[in-house]
C-alpha cells in the first residue's frame, strides 16, 4: 500500500513509480486526499497498464491499482 495522503503533486505519482518499479505488484492500494492526486495517479497507472477503482470517503480517496 502507498500513504500518500497529505502530499501534493508530483509525489504521489513518483511513490506509486517506485512500488511499481521495485515489487511490479499485480494490486496495488494507493491513498490520497486530492482529487488532482487521483488524476495524476490514474494517468499513470494506466500508462502502466494497471486498470484503476476510485472510491472516496470524506474526503479522502483509497484507489485500487489491478494489472489488467
Amino acid at each position: 500500500m502507498v500513504d500518500a495522503r497529505g502530499l501534493s503533486c508530483p509525489m504521489p505519482v513518483v511513490m506509486v513509480q517506485k512500488e511499481v518499479n521495485a515489487n511490479k505488484p499485480s494490486e496495488l492500494e494507493v491513498l490520497v486526499d486530492a482529487k488532482v492526486c487521483v488524476e495524476n495517479v490514474t494517468r499513470y497507472a494506466t500508462s502502466q497498464g494497471y486498470k484503476v477503482e476510485v472510491k472516496e470517503v470524506d474526503g479522502e480517496f483509497s484507489m485500487m491499482l489491478k494489472k489488467a
